[in-house]
């Protein structure tokens, strides 16, 4: 993740101890009012615990055109037991983990959804939430909120019709519209979701407009990543001309709601190439500023220590991925050794490769001067594209001039 809220505005967020270590201590600003939750902060971000993305179940309401668990409405077989989701709970507060996402599917469709998230929570571990939001009622707002959620994203991939199509379902985005204003009203902090792509890129204000008249206090840009549904969908992915232009209006609209004192959380998620992107821009009009957003930069590593480090995946079977994008490398099963164990172990090839991948880059990313902030970016998409995990992340959209030591 790359926080445009903190590092192009300068305004510390939830979550900045996890992203950006202790360099948020005395100089660098304070832990955002609204974060509760003490974090073990380690020496170095090569060096965290994983958050954990487990998808809890394959079926969905939705039948979304990017899904990367393509995804039905349907049962699937095999999905872990209640008492299997206990013990890998244990395990997971064992080894520390600093947070658990629970996704899907449709993660609010799984029979046992709040029996293991109250589980999780009882044994200390941080919960968010990413979801459609079309399942949530005021009751279930409520409960969610009782459960002990720190945070619940909703995915909207447009406005209206757009949005609706993204979903495969018509009144998708008024049910989302309906489950964000009931977790607002139940006082349970709620975000939004956007997978950037050539048919929504372009109502990006619209976008920006709907977080402010909905008081929307947290929202994540993702970039597409070639997966699941998505996978057939590269011609879908933004050009590196419009990634840059999207780029401009997030960086501007972030700017101009602080400048208006309107705080929100601006994220971009699944391009590290971001980074450097924001850092050419703040040189220019804010150098001190740029500086020390350098600095955060540098101790997150971004990509280099992002799947297969800082994030793993736990499928509805019990298979750990490096990410959820990345199913098709197996690490192992929970139902036959433990997930701590298994993300210890480095006799993958590939996997051990991810703990040290900076050397074992090719291409323009071997050579750029921004590699130690942006890590090589996402190793996933560079796999679809070129069958091959070490080669350039097709999605950077910098220049040989901008690349240049």
């Amino acid at each position: 993740m790359i926080d445009i809220t903190k590092l192009f505005g300068g305004i510390d967020t939830t979550g900045d101890p996890l992203r950006y270590g202790n360099l948020n201590g005395p100089g660098h600003g304070h832990p955002h009012p609204a974060e509760t939750r003490d974090y073990a902060v380690p020496r170095s971000a090569s060096e965290r615990r994983p958050v954990v993305v487990w998808n809890i179940t394959r079926t969905c309401n939705l039948n979304c055109i990017h899904c990367y668990t393509d995804s039905h409405n349907q049962l699937y077989p095999g999905e872990l037991t209640l008492p299997e989701g206990f013990k890998l709970i244990d395990d997971l507060a064992e080894f520390k983990i600093p947070a658990l996402l629970l996704s899907g599917g449709e993660p609010l469709i799984h029979p046992h959804f709040f029996e293991l998230a109250e589980y999780a929570h009882q044994k200390g571990i941080r919960l968010t939430l990413s979801t459609n939001g079309t399942l949530i009622t005021p009751e279930t707002a409520q409960k969610i909120k009782s459960t002990g959620f720190s945070y619940v994203g909703i995915s909207f991939d447009g406005l209206g019709e757009t949005n609706d199509q993204f979903r495969g379902k018509t009144g998708a985005f008024q049910m989302a519209i309906t489950g964000l204003r009931n977790c607002k009203q139940a006082g349970q902090k709620v975000g939004l979701r956007f997978t950037l792509t050539r048919r929504n890129y372009e109502s990006l204000h619209e976008i920006f407009d709907f977080i402010e008249q909905e008081d929307i206090p947290r929202a994540c840009f993702y970039h597409l990543v070639y997966s699941g549904r998505g996978s057939s969908l590269t011609a879908d992915d933004l050009t590196h001309k419009e990634t840059r232009k999207a780029l401009d209006i997030i960086l501007e609209r972030t700017l101009d709601f602080l400048k208006r004192g309107i705080h929100k959380d601006i994220l971009t998620v699944d391009n590290h190439v971001d980074g450097p992107y924001l850092y050419m821009k703040l040189k220019e009009t804010n150098p001190e500023r740029a500086e020390k957003a350098l600095q955060f930069m540098k101790w997150n590593g971004g990509g280099a220590n992002s799947s297969g480090v800082g994030i793993g995946q736990i499928d509805m079977n019990g298979y750990v991925h490096p990410d959820q994008f990345w199913q098709d490398l197996v690490l192992g099963n929970i139902r036959e050794r433990k997930f701590s164990e298994i993300w210890q172990d480095t006799s993958n090839p590939i996997f051990a490769g991810l703990k040290n991948r900076l050397p074992l880059l090719k291409g323009k990313c071997a050579p750029c001067k921004w590699l130690n902030i942006c890590g090589g970016s996402f190793r996933v998409r560079a796999l679809r594209v070129y069958n091959d995990p070490w080669a350039p992340d097709p999605a950077c959209y910098l220049t040989d001039e901008e690349i240049k030591a």
